[in-house]
């Protein structure tokens, strides 16, 4: 029996190999930093779920019945982390999605991954991957399980000093790092990039801009190409678990972190005590 991890509701690790998530990748997921036995975010990670379902038309999973579940795996958990995975369950083989699709409920915890101080401090190196990300409006900001894109960016390097790796789309437009978002800071101004065509609209990516806009810091989303962002004053990259890493180096280029990073970074703990995580 796993207690780390229940399949519709139950201590279970395994499914079914009929399982759509497992034959077509045909779910979404959610990470969510667990700290003090509460899952940071859970109101926003639980709407983009929502949504996520409402687009690919798989029946959401009861809110109250999910809060119910990750509460007894966190329980306790001075800081973890806990991956909520909704498939829409088993069918037969092909496409088609089934008339009365029975979704498959995963919640994992799993441990912490400590990462060094200094990533949040002096910043990190990023390097630019060849895999590019496929455009597709339907999918456009869907946490999706279909990640190979990622995976294969991900394996285009080794070297323990690149902490993340930046994408751009089939337009050589930039979009996101393989499991980040990125945002650039221009004359103070803050910007992310749009969305409409690939990526994961992440949860810390809103998060931002709620506080550009509470620290009235100008922000918004653009298109961007690759030479815009080495005459940027700062980059820095987001999620749910790392928070804000500045970015010291992108490929040959360096940018030493910024007083708007600083500044958001102080923004986002202050914001985090106030919702008591």
């Amino acid at each position: 029996m796993n207690t780390n991890c229940l399949i519709n509701g139950e201590p279970r690790d395994t499914i079914a190999v009929s399982d759509r998530g497992l034959q077509y990748g045909d779910g979404l997921f959610e990470t969510l930093a667990v700290i003090d036995g509460c899952c940071e975010f859970w109101e926003r990670h639980m709407h983009r779920l929502s949504r996520g379902c409402e687009r690919l038309r798989i029946p959401a999973p009861d809110p109250e019945l999910l809060k119910a579940e990750a509460a007894k795996l966190t329980e306790g958990q001075t800081r973890a982390v806990l991956k909520i995975i909704i498939t829409r369950g088993s069918g037969g083989r092909g496409y088609q999605i089934p008339s009365s699709p029975q979704p498959t409920r995963v919640l994992q915890l799993s441990d912490w991954r400590m990462h060094p101080a200094e990533f949040a401090e002096t910043g990190v190196q990023l390097r630019t991957c060849q895999q590019r990300l496929s455009r597709n409006q339907a999918l456009a900001g869907v946490k999706h399980l279909n990640r190979l894109e990622q995976v294969l960016a991900r394996s285009e390097w080794n070297e323990p000093e690149i902490a993340e790796g930046l994408m751009l789309d089939e337009l050589g437009q930039v979009i996101e790092g393989t499991f980040t978002n990125l945002f650039l800071v221009e004359n103070e101004k803050l910007i992310t990039p749009r969305l409409d065509h690939c990526g994961v609209d992440g949860i810390l990516r809103a998060v931002m801009m709620d506080l550009a806009f509470s620290c009235k810091i100008e922000c918004g989303e653009q298109t961007i190409l690759p030479e815009r962002l080495v005459n940027a004053d700062e980059l820095f990259i987001t999620n749910s678990l790392i928070g804000i890493w500045p970015v010291r180096a992108l490929d040959q280029h360096s940018f030493p972190p910024g007083p708007v990073t600083r500044r958001l970074q102080h923004a986002l703990t202050a914001f985090r005590q106030s919702q008591g995580t």
